[in-house]
């Protein structure tokens, strides 16, 4: 085991380690010059991923363990991997003949152009839009920092004289702007034209992401063929808890989950980002017991807006690292927020062979930066984003899995893997934990007990209206990778206008092209996957309560709790099957009722959450 392992490890360290800082930096710092760069270098890196993941000795080598007697002496963690390898390479084409294997190996260097190309036109079309305003009236209602924002963008863009009370002011489609816009602005053409301007990015020219994602859907289903699946919805669940039937039945079941949306009050005078993450260090600190400290010049940074930390055990010990990216950069970074390794913890891949490389992450986002002498201030959503990503690199850094290919968020299932991150999103409506943390930036002064009370009313509202998004693009996900057949009578935009009709209260527009910004399934990792979401936020929401019934108030209970999670559901990682280190940490199996309590849910949607509870029970008995 030890060996195979060694020899995967050691062929692909070189290149999985390289390419996962070109692919960071792309996203982060893109230019010319690195695209150029990837564009050359790209179809070597498939084709060695492709020789790796169809190698006949590996894949013989890893069926000869499974078969040999010292099968049953293998840890879950050996196991796992092994049964892992075994999947992964006949998804890869291991047992193809050569000629389906060619096709298929060309299909797939397509389909890391494509996406490619997918990402940039989205970026490029993200950057080309902006508005150029002068008069004041078209942006009143627009908050101070917003203002600021948009000066600091018109300087940078040669109008040396702008500032935020005079202007002249730009504003753009990047985040930070454009949310703003939409939630602020008096002006309903305003609105409007960012609006239009929003759903239609990449949809004209030549940028536009219309003919790539035929193509994609094209070449994800002859993929699919080739591997003999139905379509390649199945070929993505063959790695995850779920089936098409049961995610489907999940998505159906929650499609009478619609009302309206959240109205999120004017907070962002009390979120600054120094007391944010103060915060949440210090609740990493009460619950996992670890230390978190800067460690700034430590390690080489892509901009000087970029932090380093060191992690530390209770007695003193480094035991990971992470990068924190968290300002909008519109004109080189892409949107979102993510988490994503830089390395993984392993034995086999340590330097001295006894004590294992330590893992390091990446965590970004794409939050309002400081304007005018003031520090980030964040909006609420904003805050829950940084707890959402620091909970997904939670787990990458405090695995205790010696074993590379399943230590922190490796071989862990995708319905499963927003476990953690959405877990610690609870803790933004934690009295003590929002308390802590919501100071105005100014005079110190704590977030009043009103705005604290609305934030909490309004978090069904906030719920209601993230699950009905969630609902719409994890429904149109499986539909485009199930049933849509590419060249035939309906468009992808005929897709979505019909999904839309099923779960959105308004129905787009029909110009509406915002299937060519869908990063999510045409750039990333989600391809038929976008329900595990939704998935995840029952385990998580249980999860959660397990802090609730022993009583928040109860710092002892908090803390025992606490390093529970962190030795089960952190520390096990992809070693363990999720159903199975989900009831370890909870000592039953997932039940719905927590998330029916913090979304405040009507007795219809109860029911659709039981029936979830029950598809979920039964993929945890399919798997015993």
């Amino acid at each position: 085991m030890a060996k195979v392992g060694g020899a995967i490890g050691k062929d692909y360290r070189s290149v999985g380690v390289a390419w996962g800082v070109i692919n960071h930096l792309k996203s982060v710092k893109d230019t010319p010059e690195l695209r150029a760069a990837i564009e050359e270098v790209q179809p070597e890196k498939v084709k060695f991923q492709l020789r790796l993941g169809q190698s006949k000795p590996i894949y013989n080598a890893f069926k000869a363990i499974q078969d040999s007697p010292q099968w049953q002496s293998l840890s879950n963690a050996q196991k796992r991997i092994v049964e892992s390898q075994i999947k992964e390479a006949v998804l890869n084409g291991v047992a193809l003949e050569d000629d389906k294997r060619k096709e298929f190996n060309k299909i797939q260097q397509e389909l890391e152009r494509l996406s490619q190309k997918f990402g940039e036109n989205v970026l490029d079309a993200t950057k080309k839009f902006e508005k150029f305003i002068t008069d004041e009236k078209e942006i009143e209602g627009l908050p101070a920092t917003a203002l600021a924002l948009a000066a600091q963008t018109a300087v940078s863009k040669g109008h040396k004289e702008a500032t935020a009370e005079n202007g002249p002011w730009i504003i753009t489609l990047d985040a930070p702007s454009f949310i703003s816009v939409m939630q602020h602005a008096q002006n309903r053409d305003l609105r409007e034209e960012f609006y239009r301007a929003y759903v239609t990015r990449a949809s004209s020219g030549d940028l536009d992401n219309t003919p790539i994602i035929d193509q994609i859907l094209k070449l994800r289903q002859e993929k699919a063929k080739l591997l003999n699946y139905i379509n390649y919805a199945e070929v993505s669940m063959a790695t995850k808890m779920a089936t098409v039937q049961k995610a489907e039945e999940l998505l159906e079941k929650l499609r009478t989950a619609s009302w309206d949306a959240a109205v999120q009050g004017r907070t962002a005078a009390y979120f600054s980002l120094p007391k944010v993450m103060d915060g949440l260090f210090n609740l990493a600190n009460t619950l996992f017991g670890i230390d978190i400290e800067p460690a700034d010049g430590l390690a080489p940074v892509w901009n000087n807006d970029v932090r380093f930390y060191r992690v530390k055990d209770c007695s003193g010990s480094p035991i990971a690292y992470f990068y924190f990216d968290p300002y909008s950069r519109p004109s080189e970074k892409r949107g979102g927020a993510w988490m994503d390794e830089v390395v993984s913890r392993s034995l086999v891949l340590s330097c001295n062979g006894t004590a294992p490389r330590l893992p390091i992450a990446h965590m970004v986002c794409n939050q309002t930066p400081p304007v005018g002498g003031k520090p980030s201030l964040m909006t609420f959503r904003e805050v829950e984003t940084v707890f959402h990503e620091f909970g997904h690199a939670l787990q990458h850094m405090l695995t205790k899995q010696d074993e590379g290919l399943v230590a922190g968020i490796r071989g862990i299932e995708w319905d499963a893997v927003e476990l953690p991150s959405q877990f610690m999103e609870n803790w933004c409506y934690h009295r003590e934990t929002l308390m802590g943390i919501a100071k105005h930036y100014v005079t110190g002064e704590t977030l009043p007990e009103d705005v604290y009370l609305k934030l909490l009313a309004a978090r069904t509202f906030r719920a209601g209206s993230l699950s009905l998004r969630q609902l719409k693009f994890a429904s149109l996900d499986l539909e485009l990778h199930t049933r849509y057949i590419p060249g035939g009578s309906e468009t992808i935009f005929d897709v979505d206008q019909r999904v839309s009709k099923r779960t959105q209260v308004i129905p787009p527009l029909p110009e509406d092209r915002f299937l060519c910004s869908f990063s999510h399934i045409f750039a990333g990792g989600y391809a038929a996957g976008y329900y595990s979401y939704k998935w995840a936020e029952v385990l998580s929401a249980d999860a959660f309560s397990a802090f609730e019934d022993a009583g928040l108030d109860d710092s002892k209970a908090v803390k025992e709790i606490g390093r529970k999670f962190r030795e089960t559901i952190l520390a096990l990682g992809g070693g363990k099957a999720p159903s199975e280190v989900f009831v370890e940490f909870r000592g039953r199996e997932p039940s719905p009722e927590a998330l029916l309590r913090h979304n405040g849910l009507s007795s219809v949607t109860a029911s659709a959450y039981l029936i979830l509870f029950i598809c979920i029970l039964s993929v945890y008995i399919d798997s015993k």
